[in-house]
């Protein structure tokens, strides 16, 4: 299914227009050629099967418009046949051995009760639910893509540092093994080296087993593989306080959207199970044909009987219902406990909305300040590692001070750029809850935008009853061609 053009709202679209073209302080250092977050974004659009599978989804339930419409059109109908008489009973004299039939009959629904239009008004406002699923699908999309391209540059970081961290404790150990030769170590400065270095190297074992998860994750989100990736702009957008962040959410979060045309719906789904209850009239016209073939009174040695009969009527017909065995009562209350389910439903995913703002706006506070912190400690324990290095080398500090000055400065790099990551995650989840993280927000153009009204607006008044579209043929792209990733990483660390 192609992807359609779509208007953006002038609003949404300018408040998030820089999102995808501002520079950021970079964790590592990154080629010219990088690959850009818009970039595995547009590509996620196009190409991610969640998204397509949504898209699908939607066009599905824009088919429920016409179905609803077609209880309320005409309906016309024809049938033949040709019928030959086998057997024929013994005192029958003019009865015919042979003859064909046909009759039509066009039926037109006058009056329904309301169950028609309510019927129609509940599928247009589902398809509203439905267009409101699929922006949450997408910026839900959107988020993993976030997600799992910071994993990347975090993973890609960490990978260098730990790599870093074994080549200078590896010069450590081979110092310390000297100096050892010299006496002017103990054994046990040379076997504290050896231990870190032991570490060290199953440190780094690990932060590369998890770039590699990391690059396969993304490798699922955006359809291929990660290569040099820069480091994303920063956030534009982002609310001063979590009250105006919730208040933004309340009128913009898809989920709150969805779940309000949910319940509307269910209100027209009450109103139609009542229309049971009352009368139905429809005005009809039927025609018959029948044809003997020369059989009837075949016979009789003077027949001369007619052999083909017509017949046409035309009325209006009425129906009543006065018991249904306590049917429709039992349906109009089942329909009133989904409207009160929907009800409650709603009401659960605002709690669960404004548990999401609040949340992502605490987190992503959080990190901004931990990010102040740790670039004082990186700076702190840069220093420190310094002085301690220096005062070593006039022997009023231990081998084993150094090492625990390179572990101090290790682990306050880590946090730093672990904190890099969970503050981009973080604000973009704030702003994917409040509706303001989807394609036309962040100003994707490497194409154009999937528009659900083209397809609705295509279908919801078709009459025929022969047609199809295409047979569908899967847009996603698949992965199993991509090659299994390694941890190799040629950018140094920060």
């Amino acid at each position: 299914m192609p992807i359609h053009s779509a208007p953006r709202t002038g609003r949404r679209a300018a408040s998030h227009a820089l999102l995808l073209s501002l520079p950021l302080l970079a964790c590592v250092a990154t080629p010219v050629s990088a690959r850009s977050l818009r970039e595995a974004l547009v590509q996620a659009y196009g190409s991610n099967p969640t998204l397509q599978a949504a898209r699908s989804g939607q066009r599905a339930e824009d088919e429920n418009v016409p179905i609803q419409k077609s209880f309320g059109r005409p309906n016309a109908s024809a049938d033949g046949s040709y019928t030959e008489v086998l057997v024929q009973p013994s005192n029958s004299f003019n009865s015919p051995t042979r003859s064909v039939d046909a009759s039509a009959s066009l039926s037109v629904p006058i009056y329904s009760g309301g169950a028609v239009r309510n019927g129609v008004k509940a599928a247009k406002i589902r398809v509203e639910a439905g267009r409101a699923d699929l922006r949450a699908t997408e910026a839900s999309v959107f988020s993993s893509v976030v997600a799992v391209y910071m994993d990347v540059i975090r993973d890609t970081a960490l990978v260098s540092l730990n790599q870093q961290n074994v080549r200078v404790l590896e010069v450590n150990l081979q110092a310390a093994n000297d100096r050892f030769e010299v006496g002017d170590l103990t054994k046990t400065d040379v076997a504290q080296s050896e231990s870190r270095l032991a570490i060290a190297r199953s440190d780094l074992q690990t932060s590369m087993s998890n770039l590699i998860a990391s690059k396969e994750r993304y490798i699922q989100q955006v359809g291929e593989a990660p290569d040099a990736l820069e480091v994303p702009p920063p956030l534009p957008g982002l609310p001063a306080d979590p009250d105006s962040a919730v208040d933004l959410a309340l009128s913009e979060n898809p989920d709150i959207i969805a779940a309000k045309k949910d319940v509307e719906a269910a209100g027209y789904d009450v109103r139609v199970v009542e229309a049971n209850r009352l009368p139905t009239v429809s005005a009809f016209t039927r025609g018959s044909y029948s044809n003997y073939l020369g059989t009837l009174g075949s016979a009789l040695a003077a027949g001369a009987l007619s052999q083909t009969t017509k017949q046409a009527s035309a009325g209006v017909s009425a129906t009543l219902p006065l018991y249904q065995g306590g049917r429709p009562s039992a349906q109009v209350r089942q329909a009133q406990a989904r409207q009160s389910q929907a009800m409650e439903f709603e009401i659960g995913t605002e709690r669960s909305v404004i548990a999401q703002v609040r949340s992502a706006y605490a987190s992503w506070q959080a990190s901004e300040q931990v990010i102040i912190s740790s670039q004082r400690a990186v700076d702190a324990a840069t220093l420190s590692l310094e002085g301690v290095r220096a005062e070593n080398s006039v022997g009023s500090r231990t081998i084993l001070d150094i090492l625990d000055a390179e572990r101090e400065l290790l682990n306050t790099k880590v946090t730093l750029v672990s904190a890099r990551r969970n503050a981009y995650v973080a604000g973009f989840s704030l702003l994917a809850a409040m509706g303001q993280a989807e394609a036309g927000d962040l100003g994707l153009d490497g194409g154009p935008l999937y528009d659900p009204m083209m397809n609705y607006n295509r279908i919801k008044n078709a009459w025929g009853d022969w047609d199809k579209d295409q047979s569908p043929m899967p847009v996603a792209t698949r992965t199993v061609d991509t090659p299994a990733q390694n941890a190799n990483v040629t950018s140094p660390a920060e």
